[in-house]
């Protein structure tokens, strides 16, 4: 399997990757870049809207709009223009933002946080504190807390059955899976994976095997494939240190593409390596899922 590069995008944090079906697109936020992207990779044709603000996710709404998280609300957005916020999430505590969010398959959005990590001139900033949580916006305009459990850095959101749920902290490396309650709160929290020495889990996607594709981000240079019961199946060599999410497009889903970042990256690195922040492509040899829809 071997990954190519299909846009310079130059991301400094390219997020939350998600195949547009009806636009044959793959639509993904830059975080510290505050732009959302929409890529036809069979055309090339590229469309960036700037923002003014970090987007933090997206997902897609069965109306034929956009959800976004931006850094402290979820936002509607209908492909132009600034995202017009619907909620604020968690307002008592502002030293939190906004980071995963993926729409369920249930259509509702749900959303991680963590304790901000990006100065106002997009420095990073060292936030070790575990204040993330994870929440269920539902169609009706309700936010409901799903867990009391705390995270440093929430990420990778799949759901491996209906009564399952796994996602990942990112800094303690460690995939969780969860059971979904008949209330809709989580619950029975085990480890399904840790401790796998290259990077840390950032996003991912499941394919129609029911195996979860990871992207290693911090240095990791791959994806892994992680089977039902935790075990590594896979590892696909990429050419980026920091790959951030992934997501199967294309007509037949077929094509496994990943973002990636060069935050943090020092400018010899980057002269070096322009690659990095890009958006690549790969055959992983199986077939993915379609996107959820909110609403």
């Amino acid at each position: 399997m071997t990954a190519k590069l299909v846009l310079d995008a130059a991301d400094s944090v390219g997020e939350s990757l998600v195949w547009h079906a009806e636009r044959q697109r793959l639509v993904w936020v830059d975080i510290i870049g505050r732009r959302i992207h929409a890529f036809d990779p069979t055309s090339g044709d590229h469309r960036i809207w700037p923002l003014a603000g970090r987007p933090t996710s997206i997902g897609l709404r069965v109306d034929g709009g956009a959800i976004v998280g931006m850094e402290r609300d979820i936002c509607l957005w209908d492909w132009h223009g600034e995202p017009v916020p619907v909620r604020e999430v968690e307002p008592d505590l502002p030293a939190n933002r906004l980071n995963e969010g993926v729409v369920a398959p249930d259509g509702s959005f749900w959303i991680g946080t963590m304790r901000n990590n990006i100065a106002d001139d997009d420095s990073p900033l060292d936030a070790p504190e575990e204040t993330g949580r994870i929440y269920r916006y539902s169609p009706d305009g309700r936010l409901t807390r799903l867990s009391d459990d705390s995270f440093a850095i929430t990420n990778t959101f799949v759901w491996p059955a209906t009564d399952r749920f796994v996602t990942a902290d990112t800094p303690k490396n460690t995939l969780y899976s969860y059971r979904i309650g008949a209330d809709g709160l989580l619950s029975d929290r085990r480890i399904l994976q840790q401790g796998f020495g290259r990077g840390l889990p950032d996003g991912s996607t499941m394919d129609a095997e029911g195996y979860v594709w990871t992207a290693r981000v911090v240095g990791g240079a791959c994806l892994t494939r992680t089977a039902p019961d935790g075990r590594v199946d896979r590892v696909v060599e990429l050419p980026c240190s920091w790959p951030t999410s992934c997501a199967f497009g294309g007509p037949d889903l077929a094509t496994l593409f990943v973002t990636s970042a060069r935050f943090t990256m020092t400018s010899g690195h980057l002269a070096a390596n322009p690659q990095e922040g890009g958006l690549f492509a790969l055959d992983a040899a199986v077939k993915g899922l379609p996107a959820n829809r909110f609403g």
